[in-house]
């Protein structure tokens, strides 16, 4: 079992709490634990375990520090206990009252599970969703535990980071700190979806959330779906499997997910309603929402949550933390911290931890809320420099946008006349990755910052590069890709991605063995997008073969120092297999059913007034 397939296990069973070594006595020792079924207002009961300090007393008040998850709250029986609590050694250490519930259809707790909940309109007392089962709860411990301070905080990695993060919808007067992580904000572009294209690299996960119980279950009920590994090349799975339609029909035909995912290819009432964003109005408590650079699953959610309530909810204490890490790896401390073959420093984990983390926590719940922690409003580490650096604002007011127009495999500042183009063929697909075991883990992750050289002399991959840089160029912000096209068939799909070409004598302080890191081409920033949402993600466009078009897309945000010495690089391709389902370039009501009958070879041209916008720190 490789690492990153145990993390998320971890992730799974024990609901995100990896921590910094402690005793396996401590959580024993210093609390009691209790369970009980928590009524909500439509009648569902919801299982809870509490662990309540053992010197809590009237003159010895503590604060509730609670987690939600639909990932398992073991161990189960109010004699076995968690060995770690809380989400750091820190926090646990200087005791809470620590919360763990399953939700809705999860494990121990009745009801109907639902991805991504949807937000209703309260208009009944009996209407519910995440953000009232979170209100119930809390209104719940706060009348039955005695000798708490009155305050309450949330926090939670992945998808108990979306519940944490809906859970700021509550406004239960109690909450008065909430730290989303790795949130999901939105299904279309978080986690199984980038602009609405299938992320295929993500197919053995279906299990775990399509697949409802019928009864209270204390272990994992889904297993039996689970899809194991029969080669160390994991491409050769997905190369036997066919097309998207090929693998649903084989594997998930009752997987009510996948089913759902499937039927619905266009930004429809069944998404629409799954977004969080629209509901993230009037936060008056503080949040700190966290979030990796190099996270493969929920890149987007931090950042459109802090942005969204930065925008809605002028007295919310609104922060932002964005390090080196892959998806949750702030939870846990690495010493020499790596993402993939990439060194980013020392103890990072323990920095954020001990620094940010422990001191948000412990000044909202045990401090005075009406004063500002004193962290900085945008907390950002800067990949390419190596070193965090803090914002009075994000993205940085002082960043300027700057255009670089792609134009005859350069980087140029002026936009171009002619065009470069390239021959897309849906049965050969360009690879996401040249590490053929990472094709068999959970979910992708050292993609993220993976060496590109293995795609960039394919004849159907495009690359812009600039000379070295004679100076520091640091992108801090949004980037946007702004393509002008032209296809031969009626669908295409168009994947970027944003490269730091190392000098050719690089030698870095840290390394990992068998690496050439001389001309490492590092992947920095990337993003996919279906032409076919060009103009609206609500209903699918065909191109006009041979015409002129813009297709214009994010490619998420960066703080990234590209250093004297080196390249900046442009790649484009039109396909990215296996992480994501391969386009038939034919325009179809549904290409989620296309099948290779349908793949259609398309000549593409881009055209060199198209241009890569990022924000850039004079």
């Amino acid at each position: 079992m490789n690492f990153r397939y145990s993390f998320l296990l971890l992730l799974l069973f024990l609901s995100g709490n990896a921590q910094t070594q402690q005793p396996d006595t401590f959580v024993k020792d210093n609390f009691t634990k209790k369970e009980f079924y928590i009524p909500m207002r439509d009648g569902i009961k919801l299982f809870t375990s509490v662990y309540i300090p053992k010197d809590i007393s009237n003159k010895n008040k503590y604060p509730f520090l609670m987690q939600r998850t639909c990932y398992s709250i073991a161990p189960y029986g109010e004699n076995e206990y968690k060995t770690k609590l809380g989400p750091n050694s820190y926090l646990m250490k200087d005791k809470y009252i620590f919360v763990f519930q399953d939700v809705r259809g999860r494990y121990m707790s009745e009801g109907t599970f639902t991805n991504m909940t949807p937000q209703v309109d309260h208009k009944t007392k009996k209407d519910v969703d995440e953000s009232t089962d979170t209100y119930d709860t809390i209104d719940y411990l706060l009348k039955n535990i005695k000798d708490n301070n009155g305050k309450v905080g949330q926090y939670g990695t992945s998808y108990p980071g979306f519940y944490t993060a809906v859970g700021v919808l509550s406004q239960h007067p109690a909450l008065v700190a909430s730290s989303p992580q790795a949130p999901i904000s939105d299904f279309w572009n978080d986690d199984f979806l980038h602009n609405g294209k299938v992320t295929l690299g993500y197919f053995r996960t279906f299990p775990v959330f399509g697949v409802q119980k019928t009864k209270p279950e204390n272990k994992a009920w889904y297993n039996g779906s689970m899809i194991k590994a029969t080669s160390e090349d994991g491409l050769k799975f997905y190369r036997d499997m066919g097309t998207l339609k090929d693998g649903y029909e084989k594997y998930y035909k009752d997987n009510f997910f996948l089913t759902e995912i499937m039927n619905h290819p266009d930004y429809d009432g069944f998404w629409q309603k799954r977004s969080l964003l629209p509901h993230l109005k009037n936060v008056n408590h503080a949040v700190m929402t966290v979030g990796g650079w190099f996270d493969a699953e929920d890149l987007s959610g931090p950042l459109n949550i802090y942005k969204t309530i930065e925008k809605t909810s002028p007295k919310a204490k609104n922060t932002i933390v964005m390090g080196p890490f892959s998806h949750g790896a702030w939870s846990y401390e690495q010493g020499k911290h790596f993402h993939n073959q990439i060194y980013f420093g020392d103890s990072i984990a323990t920095y954020y931890q001990k620094n940010i983390e422990t001191k948000f926590f412990n000044h909202y719940l045990k401090g005075d809320t009406k004063k500002d922690a004193g962290l900085p409003e945008a907390l950002m580490y800067d990949t390419g420099a190596k070193q965090w650096k803090e914002f009075a604002a994000y993205p940085p007011k002082e960043a300027q946008k700057i255009n670089f127009y792609l134009s005859k495999g350069t980087l140029t500042n002026r936009a171009g006349q002619g065009f470069s183009e390239y021959y897309s063929d849906p049965g050969n697909p360009v690879l996401s990755s040249d590490n053929l075991k990472d094709f068999n883990g959970f979910t992708p992750r050292n993609y993220m910052s993976e060496d590109q050289r293995f795609a960039e002399g394919r004849p159907d991959v495009l690359t812009f590069t600039t000379d070295a840089l004679t100076d520091d160029l640091t992108f801090a912000g949004e980037i946007m890709a702004k393509l002008n096209v032209a296809s031969t068939s009626t669908d295409a799909d168009f994947a970027v991605k944003v490269i730091d070409i190392y000098p050719e004598d690089f030698r870095p302080a840290e390394k990992k063995e068998g690496v050439v890191y001389g001309n490492y081409h590092q992947m920095v920033r990337s993003e996919i997008m279906p032409a076919r949402f060009r103009n609206s993600r609500e209903k699918g466009e065909a191109l006009v073969p041979g015409q002129k078009t813009a297709v214009n897309f994010r490619l998420q945000d960066v703080v990234h120092t590209f250093k004297k010495g080196h390249k900046i690089q442009i790649q484009i391709s039109s396909t990215w297999f296996p992480l994501f389902a391969v386009n038939p370039q034919k325009f179809m009501e549904n290409p989620n059913f296309a099948t290779k009958e349908d793949y259609t070879k398309a000549l593409i041209r881009i055209f060199d007034d198209s241009a890569i916008e990022a924000q850039v720190l004079k």
